[in-house]
């Protein structure tokens, strides 16, 4: 596991549009979720990286699908951020076309990490994406993040509604996992995922 955090992580192209998509020929794991629900963070905590992925305090910055290279055995994928009220209905449309072309045309690609407020549990919008994942048969796995921020007698009953949610959805695995970029809780476990992944 340790061999593919500690080779190189690159940043590989920006995708607009379908066509600006690079080749698929790594396994690959991309990360969704609404704006600012900590999708870059996540992502320098787990490639062990400061400024691999831009975090940005203003929701809706990340407009494009941003695709990595890690240790030349896997593709990491940044999604953009959904769920912002202030962009228009075009380009709202815009970013669920490039979505849905990405889950559709990447056959390299293993899973997709949706990744939900922990504080808050599920809001609009997450399940449309599910429902995506689901119609595009792409598995993929919830994240709770901020889980520094999440008060302990919350998470159970956060976590118990969502697998109750999960249970209608027939791609998703089944129970949910708390994470936090700024404490590194369940950075390793993930890690461990992903290395899973990468050698599948």
């Amino acid at each position: 596991m340790s061999g593919i955090f500690s080779g190189p992580c690159e940043f590989t192209a920006g995708a607009a549009h379908a066509g600006q998509m690079p080749e698929a020929y790594l396994p690959e794991i991309a990360f969704a979720g609404r704006s600012n629900v900590g999708k870059s963070s996540l992502i320098n905590a787990l490639t062990g990286r400061k400024t691999l992925a831009r975090v940005s305090h203003t929701p809706g910055r990340t407009q494009q699908i941003n695709f990595f290279r890690l240790g030349g055995a896997l593709g990491l994928v940044d999604m953009p951020g959904y769920g912002y009220a202030k962009v228009s209905k075009a380009q709202r449309a815009a970013w669920e076309e490039l979505i849905r072309a990405y889950l559709r045309g990447r056959p390299t690609l293993r899973c997709v990490f949706l990744l939900i407020d922990g504080r808050h549990g599920l809001k609009s919008g997450d399940e449309d994406i599910m429902d995506m994942l689901d119609e595009c048969a792409v598995p993929y796995r919830i994240l709770l993040t901020k889980a520094d921020k999440s008060a302990k007698d919350d998470r159970a009953a956060i976590a118990a509604d969502i697998e109750a949610v999960l249970k209608k959805h027939t791609a998703a695995f089944p129970h949910p996992q708390y994470v936090s970029a700024h404490e590194k809780e369940g950075i390793e476990e993930l890690r461990a995922l992903v290395a899973g992944i990468a050698g599948s």
